[in-house]
């Protein structure tokens, strides 16, 4: 194999929901509580936005409870000895790269502990409840809402992923379903500019037949064994 100097890393869910983490489409999965269009939706928050601030503090308060598991942790040691230039994107909005010990994670969907105030445009840390309107932490107005990138919004940083995207050697693919765009169009962005492309899963996304290889299994185990693998290469 060619030597990789490039890495665009992608996880979703499926890296958290070992760690106790609702993920979305799974079978008991969130979007099965409760409806896309009411909490995940511009439109929802201007309609209920009792229950959408209720929603992700539920949310929030859930993720303090959860631990980073062995993928978190390889992938943060990939970051740290890997020589190369590696760029780790998330669709995740939990911090479990971070507490892993991740330093530079991009997270393309948004984070639940950010808060983004809809009247002076700051994003703030943010542990606290919601719900109850506490002010903005900059321009004291009571209009914060989660700093998440919903259905219909134009998510994070996209140009500098794609620029990735086209530069990169390998992609790969981790815990994710491959059904939300644009993020399951890396692959092919990836495949176009000549990169070896290897989806790590559960079970193969929605777009496997893209991927040069699919190894399938819980991330906890597959993902160490691939880091292992590329340190010692």
């Amino acid at each position: 194999m060619a030597e990789i100097k490039r890495i665009v890393i992608l996880t979703g869910a499926g890296i958290s929901a070992e760690s106790g983490i609702d993920t979305f489409r799974a079978a008991g999965g969130l979007w099965e509580q409760h409806r896309i269009e009411d909490v995940a939706t511009p439109e929802g928050f201007a309609r209920n936005p009792d229950l959408v601030l209720g929603f992700y503090d539920m949310r929030r308060a859930a993720l303090a409870r959860a631990e980073p598991n062995p993928a978190h942790i390889a992938l943060a040691r990939l970051e740290r000895e890997f020589a190369g230039e590696l760029l780790l994107v998330t669709q995740n909005v939990d911090d479990l790269h971070e507490r892993g010990g991740a330093a530079r994670v991009l997270h393309m969907h948004g984070e639940l502990r950010s808060a983004l105030c809809t009247s002076c445009e700051t994003r703030s840390r943010w542990d606290a409840a919601m719900q109850e309107r506490p002010p903005c932490p900059v321009c004291r107005a009571p209009t914060l809402r989660p700093d998440i990138v919903w259905f219909g919004e134009m998510p994070y940083q996209m140009g500098r992923i794609y620029q990735a995207l086209e530069a990169c050697d390998l992609f790969v693919s981790i815990g994710t379903s491959g059904a939300v765009y644009p993020a399951a169009g890396f692959v092919a962005e990836a495949r176009s500019s000549g990169a070896r492309t290897l989806e790590l899963n559960l079970e193969p996304s929605e777009g496997s037949r893209l991927f040069d290889e699919t190894r399938l299994g819980p991330a906890s185990v597959l993902v160490p064994e691939w880091v292992d693998a590329v340190l010692n290469t």
